[in-house]
């Protein structure tokens, strides 16, 4: 028996790939997403939510183009009958450096990196992270309600660096991940009347590809040595650790299940103490 369908957004690798395993571990049925540039490692996925003896789909979307988050909504519902929880997990971080923007000697302009951001990748980082999530939020919201079932989940992807900026360097980032609980308290008081909760987890540093992308990008732009970011976050941490995906995946699995029925609007913090709501 299944305990329902589940939808991750971005899921063929890191974060949405633990999550994924996770959920199909907990019983759920699993559709999968990611771009055509994933296809391989989205397809491997499948395979190992179907050894877990759940069923598990390969869907294409760009998260960021509503006619494509609408087909692919409409595929999972086809394929499983319904949607009982959107992960929308799917994001993407660019790393603002001066030389890149053409900033070669130390002008006003150049000591603020947020501001030397190309306004395509602001653009960008806007249009997965927040337009994505939206449209994630928007079409399994139609589909949740339409189905008339309550206990439906909701969930998006916020980050520590939408409670608090950190580097310059991720000014664009962390705005689109402080619009990530924008839209889940406002999704939440809209849905929260039939019974569907909507909340978000905000993870601190975990070790993924995006996480060792940014640790080069800061030895780049700082000259300082390579692991100097990760050390730095390791050690400003309460736990003096980097965080795994499957500790993310275990508390996006606490907030898919019934025993969070009374948890809604939030976004829930995994970052091993290094910020304190």
């Amino acid at each position: 028996m299944s305990n329902g369908t589940a939808l991750v957004t971005g899921a063929a690798q890191g974060i949405g790939k633990a999550i994924a395993l996770r959920l199909a571990d907990d019983g759920f049925d699993v559709a999968v997403n990611d771009i055509p540039t994933n296809i391989d490692n989205l397809h491997a996925v499948v395979k190992e939510i179907e050894a877990k003896g759940r069923a598990g789909s390969a869907h294409l979307a760009d998260v960021s183009v509503e006619e494509e988050v609408k087909i692919m909504v409409e595929e999972v519902v086809r394929v499983y009958g319904g949607m009982d929880v959107m992960v929308a997990n799917a994001g993407i971080c660019k790393w603002s450096t001066l030389t890149d923007r053409g900033y070669h000697s130390l002008t006003s302009c150049a000591l603020c990196p947020s501001f030397t951001v190309s306004v395509d990748d602001f653009d960008r980082q806007m249009a997965i992270n927040c337009r994505g999530t939206f449209l994630c939020y928007k079409y399994a919201g139609i589909q949740m309600v339409k189905q008339g079932r309550e206990g439906s989940r909701i969930i998006g992807a916020c980050s520590v660096a939408g409670k608090r900026a950190g580097s310059p360097f991720l000014g664009s980032y962390s705005a689109s991940k402080f619009a990530v609980r924008g839209l889940t308290q406002a999704a939440a008081l809209e849905l929260g009347s039939y019974g569907i909760t909507v909340n978000a987890y905000a993870p601190g540093a975990i070790d993924t590809d995006m996480l060792h992308y940014l640790d080069t990008s800061n030895a780049k732009s700082t000259g300082k040595a390579p692991g100097t970011l990760t050390e730095g976050i390791k050690n400003i941490g309460a736990l003096r650790t980097i965080g795994t995906p499957t500790d993310v995946a275990n508390l996006v699995s606490f907030i898919a299940s019934k025993e969070s029925q009374f948890i809604t609007g939030q976004s829930l913090s995994v970052n091993g103490g290094t910020f304190f709501d």
